[in-house]
């Protein structure tokens, strides 16, 4: 496993290369540059920018260099000093700009994470064990519509009741007398009176999906030889259930851990932008429509790096929770 391990970060160092180049020359593949769109902004406003201003801001911007070039200086600045650039659109560095919204989205994403494992496993398992009971049937229709309501629109609806009937302060993470505020006691607990409402939002989707999956995966288990000699052996049903076939059924939860870590920064962009949450998808959607980038190159790179890590510490937590795994 160690050798495995080793090999896997290895691996990363390429791949980390190959896709922050390609990502770089997807990022400037649509017709113009940041200076364009910038042009197109002020043009709707009635304000003319002639060319020799367009030459200069291009100068400035480093824009009138070689794409290769451009993109080698910005991977030197990373690799040497660990600078991302400047954001073209907000004038700042992009490190401040990231690391400022990913501390929210980690809250956000494991508070969801957390929510969804603790609803989705029990009913799961109680759905396949009382397979075809009342309860099986209920929790069934409540997955179809899980999965069937968009969770856009699910967030409208939220927000409407959470207005009108409870009077609730909806939308974004804080209050307003908290958004600039430093962090003390007060300021999370306004947290916490916010952010149940995107947690659910995000949930149920997620939530819906690993029910069906864990119980389709108990439903395979308990009839298998091991979990009959187990029972014959007298172990109670708790106890067997626990030890046995939910051990090997927890595979699909252990997986979602290689797409969390990526989803932190491109996941549920549409609901963050619905519920104007201070989050990191809304900023890559802007970036990249304002072909900023720098800002969204490096959200591109970090999300391949996620993507890895998170892929190898799946990998590692299956290896150790299924013995069945095994690197040969």
């Amino acid at each position: 496993m160690l050798v495995f391990i080793t090999k896997r970060l290895l691996w990363m160092i390429p791949s980390l290369f190959a896709i922050s180049f390609l990502a770089f020359v997807l990022i400037q593949l649509p017709p113009g540059d940041y200076v364009t769109t910038y042009i197109a902004t002020l043009a709707s406003s009635n304000e003319i920018v002639d060319q020799n201003t367009a030459a200069q801001l291009r100068e400035r911007f480093g824009l009138d260099q070689p794409m290769i070039v451009q993109y080698l200086k910005w991977i030197w600045g990373i690799l040497s000093r660990g600078d991302f650039g400047i954001s073209f659109e907000w004038q700042q560095p992009v490190s401040g700009l990231i690391w400022e919204r990913m501390a929210l989205t980690l809250v956000l994403a494991l508070a969801t994470l957390i929510a969804t494992w603790a609803i989705a496993l029990p009913i799961g398992v109680y759905s396949a064990v009382k397979k075809y009971s009342i309860g099986d049937y209920l929790f069934t229709a409540f997955t179809f519509l899980g999965l069937a309501i968009p969770s856009f629109l699910l967030a409208l609806v939220l927000m409407y009741v959470a207005a009108v009937e409870f009077g609730q302060d909806v939308g974004g993470l804080f209050s307003s007398e908290y958004e600039t505020a430093y962090w003390s006691i007060a300021k999370m607990l306004d947290l916490l009176k916010h952010i149940w409402l995107p947690v659910i939002i995000l949930a149920v989707s997620s939530t819906a999906s690993l029910i069906r999956v864990m119980r389709a995966n108990m439903l395979d288990e308990l009839p298998k030889p091991y979990v009959t000699t187990a029972r014959a052996k007298g172990l109670s049903e708790f106890r067997l259930l626990v030890k046995y076939p939910l051990r090997i059924a927890l595979n699909p939860f252990i997986s979602t851990i290689a797409w969390l870590l990526p989803n932190l920064i491109s996941g549920s962009v549409v609901v963050a932008i619905v519920l104007n949450l201070p989050t990191a998808g809304p900023l890559l959607l802007q970036s990249l429509m304002a072909q900023d980038m720098y800002l969204a190159g490096a959200f591109v790179l970090l999300i391949c790096a996620l993507t890895l890590i998170g892929s190898l510490i799946s990998d590692i937590l299956l290896a150790l929770v299924d013995p069945r795994i095994r690197l040969e």
